[in-house]
């Protein structure tokens, strides 16, 4: 049993050795010849001298709109929180909460009742001192009086208009009037409480037009001018609107190193309220004859950058050209290249100086 076991261990590990050393071997033992393309005769162009399929793009003069994408803030136009200039009971309020009203309109009325008892008294002291003066004017042209009596019956007038006029500045405090056209917030007074001048009554906020606080990178800080345009939309999505820079900073913000701006936009069906925060298109300026290539196509050197270019027959030279504003998915070329040239936006890694390739123009 034993020797039969040896023998059929014997006959596989032989079997084994066998295939080894024959398998890498079969063709030439065999005679078998490999038949595949390059060696089928009248292939057609097939093989390793095809040239290269890429696409190319012609270069022509487009729009090119150098923006800058950053975040904001809706701000109000205008915007207050309505305070007494003087304490006193309340007696009337005349609003109600989130209704616009025009600059002007009588929001609260406080107690002006000893207010215009002193005005009363002031009047009627007027008349004494008025038919007074009046009488030591006639005596005085007489000379039956002195001047100085005169200056004194005179003074004592006028200085009673004084106090009327101070009584009539005090009894317009005493209605409290909306300071601009706005929409009222909610009421923080009652009638019947006694506020004083730190209460608040309600805010009044301004906002068509709205405001939209930004900041940009230093860098472009050279390139904003009064008059500029954004667009802009909030969180909800909806369609861009268009806003104009109307005032910046005259400093960069040593902490951030931004430029604050503010631009205003129209707001006539309140979509936007103060405090929302918005996405904004900057436009810090715009080039009408601009050659733009796909970023794909341009590739970074030591020295600079380059660009593949194929002429009418396909075949390959490289240009080294100067690059501008770089877009989402363009480049701008500023130098190196001319109207009409194609560039290449496949290929870039495999092609060469003084290579055909086959190419396919793209829009």
């Amino acid at each position: 049993m034993k020797n039969q076991t040896k023998i059929i261990l014997s006959v596989i590990i032989i079997a084994v050795i066998a295939i080894i050393f024959i398998y890498p071997r079969k063709d030439q033992i065999f005679g078998i010849t490999s038949s595949g393309p390059s060696a089928s005769p009248g292939g057609g162009g097939q093989g390793g001298n095809q040239p290269l399929p890429v696409n190319v793009v012609e270069l022509r003069p487009e729009r090119l709109e150098n923006n800058l994408s950053v975040t904001g803030t809706v701000l109000p136009n205008e915007t207050v929180n309505l305070r007494p200039e003087i304490s006193g009971l309340v007696t009337k309020v005349a609003f109600r909460e989130g209704e616009f009203v025009k600059k002007g309109t009588p929001l609260i009325y406080l107690n002006d009742d000893e207010l215009r008892a002193q005005y009363e008294r002031l009047e009627y002291t007027k008349k004494l001192f008025e038919s007074q003066e009046n009488r030591q004017k006639q005596l005085l042209e007489k000379e039956a009086i002195s001047q100085e009596e005169y200056d004194i019956v005179l003074n004592q007038f006028n200085t009673n208009l004084s106090d009327m006029r101070l009584i009539e500045a005090q009894l317009t405090k005493t209605v409290v009037r909306a300071p601009f056209d706005g929409i009222l917030g909610l009421r923080q007074i009652s009638e019947g409480s006694v506020i004083g001048s730190t209460d608040v009554i309600a805010s009044i906020v301004n906002i068509d037009p709205i405001k939209i606080e930004f900041s940009i990178p230093e860098r472009y800080a050279g390139m904003v001018e009064l008059g500029s345009k954004i667009f802009f939309s909030s969180e909800a999505g909806g369609q861009e609107v268009e806003g104009t820079v109307y005032a910046f900073e005259p400093t960069i913000d040593a902490g951030t190193r931004t430029l604050r701006l503010r631009a205003t936009s129209p707001n006539r069906e309140r979509k936007f309220l103060p405090g929302m925060f918005v996405r904004i298109k900057f436009i810090l300026g715009v080039e009408e004859d601009a050659f733009l290539v796909p970023a794909e196509a341009v590739i970074p050197e030591l020295s600079g950058y380059k660009v593949y270019v194929a002429n009418q027959e396909g075949v390959i030279e490289e240009k080294q050209v100067s690059i501008g504003i770089r877009t989402e998915r363009d480049v701008q070329i500023v130098d190196g290249l001319r109207e009409g040239d194609l560039v290449l936006t496949t290929g870039v890694l495999q092609v060469r100086t003084g290579m055909t390739v086959n190419y396919n123009k793209i829009n």
